[in-house]
């Protein structure tokens, strides 16, 4: 569902206009969402944070996200306001048939200009309804309006053409359907390409480390506030859901002042010196990279597959996994079923037995075993890893209990796991990850011995408090030798 060939005025990447391809770089942008549903929270919008993902990694600052509902005056406002801000304005929505869709007449409002109906774009929008044999709803018409200074960018999904239109300075406004599918498609295939040939941010180095068994405002506090309030590069720390990323960016420094000038990827590596030596003992993995990724790069390496069992959890450790090859057996069993209840009575040598027999069940190399109990408003956690180089267990106490409690639970074990498989294949440690290495704990199982050799357990109790896995604490332990 394009344009037809002859129809003048439609924007695509080899069809831009001629006047803009010298136009003012795009250095800075803003997004307005525009409709009532996003301010009723009826529909989430998602379109902002996918287009500043975009803009952020072509090396372009997005300076402001805003939603705002079907109100001409407000719109009008918003977008006079954006202009003077940014290089790119791009807003999304508003390009409907109902006239409670103003975008069209508030970037006319702006630009002071009257807005007509382009012919070519008006026997698209006929040859739509023909070819389906439906009459044309005249409402219709106004998604073939143009005002002079704009050219159409074509919707390929939809009947909503969007708008380029360029303004005295170079900068520039962006029109673009508010559904989603819709939106995708006319920004990668005809925005993007155009504001490339015009000249489409800076080049940025960025570099991301994620982090687990600390909070982010632990980490804020290791990095220093002057670390963090830095221009260039700029260092920003985010809790995900998975880890607490810190987030390294640059953009090459010019000279001034008499001081050479210094390109990003030194800039970059300079504050990763920095972070690295401040919190590298927490870090996991890099970039965008998740745990079954970073589990199975260690798998791999070692040649070793993994089997799972988990008590109490419902199921988040098979979820948090996922569906990967080196994954070959995965259980979950209710806390009240047979083959848990020597669990839930506290015998903690039967979470070991269960980590071999999993691994055996599954025909692997590492069986990991978790379970978990309410303890008091969290979750008490404990986890078993068998290799073929020994045997590990862990108590650790998640913070919050319920749904909460289950993922982090998954995900302090998932942790444990990664600490093991490091420490099998001989990598050099990030630093003392605080709580993971057992073995120097007092009053932790050793860890270090080979599954076939006798097990010394030490007998006595973990420092409470300790900070370990992802938000959690170190419980009390008492092992007994068996």
């Amino acid at each position: 569902m394009r344009y037809s060939p002859g129809m003048d005025g439609a924007l695509d990447a080899d069809h831009a206009p001629t006047a803009s391809r010298a136009g003012r770089p795009v250095l800075t942008a803003e997004l307005l969402s525009i409709g009532s549903e996003l301010t009723t929270g009826e529909t989430r919008d998602t379109n902002a944070g996918e287009l500043a993902r975009s803009l952020t990694a072509a090396g372009v600052r997005v300076v402001r996200m805003s939603a705002l509902p079907d109100d001409l005056d407000l719109v009008r406002g918003a977008l006079a306001e954006a202009l003077t801000r940014a290089d790119l304005v791009v807003s999304t929505g508003g390009l409907g048939p109902t006239p409670d869709d103003l975008t069209r007449e508030a970037v006319a409002a702006v630009c002071s200009e009257m807005p007509v109906v382009d012919p070519g774009l008006e026997a698209w929008l006929r040859r739509l309804w023909d070819r389906r044999g439906l009459p044309f709803p005249e409402l219709n018409i106004k998604q073939a309006w143009l005002i002079p200074s704009a050219r159409s960018i074509a919707n390929p999904n939809g009947t909503a053409p969007g708008w380029w239109v360029e303004r005295p300075g170079g900068r520039l406004i962006v029109t673009l359907p508010g559904p989603p599918r819709e939106m995708r498609a006319m920004w990668t295939e005809a925005v993007l390409p155009r504001l490339r040939q015009r000249g489409l941010g800076r080049i940025q180095v960025t570099r991301t480390f994620r982090l687990a068994g600390i909070g982010e405002s632990q980490v804020a506090q290791l990095l220093g506030e002057e670390l963090l309030r830095r221009a260039n590069p700029v260092v920003a720390t985010y809790a995900r859901a998975d880890a607490v990323d810190v987030r390294i960016s640059a953009v090459a420094q010019p000279a001034a002042d008499g001081q050479p000038g210094r390109p990003a990827e030194e800039l970059v590596a300079e504050a990763e010196a920095i972070v690295l030596g401040a919190v590298g003992r927490y870090v996991w993995g890099r970039d965008a990279e998740t745990w079954p990724e970073a589990i199975g790069r260690r798998l791999e390496a070692l040649g070793w597959t993994l089997a799972t069992a988990e008590v109490g959890t419902g199921g988040t450790l098979a979820a948090l996994l996922g569906g990967s090859a080196w994954l070959r057996l995965s259980e979950a069993l209710h806390d009240d079923s047979l083959a848990a209840a020597p669990l839930v009575r506290g015998e903690a040598q039967a979470l070991n037995r269960l980590a071999r027999d999993v691994r055996a069940r599954g025909g692997s190399d590492v069986g990991l075993a978790l379970r978990i109990v309410a303890h008091g408003d969290d979750t008490a956690v404990d986890i078993a890893v068998t290799t073929p180089a020994e045997a590990h267990h862990e108590r650790r106490l998640a913070f919050l209990g319920g749904a909460q409690g289950r993922s982090r639970a998954a995900l302090l074990a998932t942790a444990v796991l990664l600490e093991r498989l490091r420490q099998a294949a001989g990598e050099p440690e990030p630093g003392s990850r605080a709580g993971a290495e057992v073995a120097r704990q007092p009053g932790g199982q050793s860890g270090g011995q080979p599954e076939s050799a006798p097990k010394a357990h030490t007998v006595g109790t973990t420092k409470p408090g300790a900070t370990t896995g992802i938000g959690d604490r170190r419980a009390p332990i008492r092992e007994e030798t068996r």
